[in-house]
């Protein structure tokens, strides 16, 4: 493996989601059996996806579908907020623990208190070969593939497939989704792959119009309601760890009652629109935003062709706008990429990287599972 690992970049699993993405929609019964079985073991009311990282934002992105489709309360909780406080999960609630890689430490410690708590304790993984496997009572494999690369993109996209399709399946086994409603769906999420691509595409072309504006990313806000929060967060979070920048999501209307006051023409901002029932909130927030600085960018389905900083979803797309993640997130993985390479920023500082160890937030199996950016 390290004889090729030298060609391989975050770039390289932006290029291989679509397949991927692909893949998992024709396996979708054979992916998600399991965890469509432990939830219908039961009479479950609400499911809590405990979280962080890339894979607490791909849970955001996939929360809006789940409590459509499946009918109930979806929460996302962040480990620390489930290690460290006295909230617990009630006992209707199934709980799932996500680590893509299987060797957050948090996340296993997760794993562990819910089964001093006496609840089972599902492990959702890109990595059945790590750490999970010992502390898991049912460990799940969510369809990534392989991602060597630290700076996670196609293990972002693919959980986020992963949980919609869970709530999919399970909805349509407890009849929360009719056979035709079913099939619509599947149809859609077949789409999914090529409008990636396409996005991919546009985002290239986009970086070369914008690149000085791009270059230039300081402090930045990324924002968006519902599931275009989710993609808000994953955004924010790939120009902070990759760029080294300061770098927020916020809930549109969140940043806009304070965050807001920080805003001066040095500023980026990101305008995600959900093209459902914030697409006018968000518009009206965008050009706020663009009055003060020549840096705010609006991603819609809706361009007005006359405004060069408005970055156009394609027309060809799924009709259910809950979608929408799967394919518009790779428009900020490949900003965050492009910009890092070409100011070869990818290194932290070197203090951070001898401070890890007093709080490290991997396993060492992480350098296995991850030898690249990890």
């Amino acid at each position: 493996m390290a004889d090729d690992l030298g060609s391989i970049t975050m770039l390289t699993y932006v290029k291989e989601s679509p397949a991927q993405l692909r893949i998992n929609v024709e396996r979708r019964i054979e992916l998600t059996q399991g965890t469509v079985e432990a939830y219908l073991e039961r009479e479950y009311r609400s499911i809590w996806i405990i979280a962080c990282g890339s894979s607490f934002n791909a849970s955001h992105c996939a929360v809006p579908f789940m409590r459509k489709y499946l009918g109930r309360d979806v929460f996302v909780v962040n480990p620390g907020s489930f290690l460290y406080s006295e909230h617990a999960p009630a006992d209707d609630t199934l709980c799932l623990v996500v680590s893509q890689s299987g060797c957050s430490t948090n996340s296993i410690a997760a794993l562990d208190r819910l089964r001093e708590m006496g609840i089972r304790a599902i492990g959702i993984t890109g990595n059945l070969d790590s750490d999970f496997r010992d502390h898991a009572d049912l460990e799940v494999d969510y369809g990534v593939g392989t991602e060597y690369v630290g700076y996670v993109t196609k293990g972002v996209v693919t959980l986020a497939e992963f949980l919609m399709l869970f709530a999919l399946e399970a909805g349509h086994a407890q009849g929360t989704v009719g056979d035709d409603r079913y099939h619509r769906l599947v149809d859609q999420l077949s789409m999914v792959a090529d409008v990636h691509s396409e996005v991919q595409l546009r985002t290239d072309s986009f970086y070369d119009e914008h690149r000085r504006d791009l270059l230039s990313i300081g402090t930045n806000y990324v924002l968006g309601f519902d599931q275009a929060y989710g993609v808000a967060c994953e955004g924010a979070l790939k120009f902070g760890e990759t760029m080294k920048v300061p770098s927020f999501a916020y809930e549109a209307e969140e940043y806009n009652h304070g965050p807001h006051l920080q805003l001066t023409p040095a500023y980026t901002v990101f305008c995600v629109d959900d093209m459902n029932r914030g697409h006018e909130r968000i518009q009206k927030i965008y050009r706020e935003a663009r009055y003060v600085s020549p840096h705010a960018f609006l991603l819609t389905g809706t361009p007005d062709a006359s405004d060069p900083n408005v970055f156009a979803i394609p027309e060809k797309r799924p009709a259910e706008p809950l979608l929408e993640p799967l394919y518009l997130l790779p428009f900020f993985q490949i900003v965050a990429y492009r910009a890092t390479t070409e100011l070869d920023c990818w290194r932290p500082n070197p203090l951070l990287a001898e401070a890890e160890r007093f709080a490290p937030n991997k396993t060492e199996n992480i350098k296995r599972i991850m030898p690249i950016g990890s």
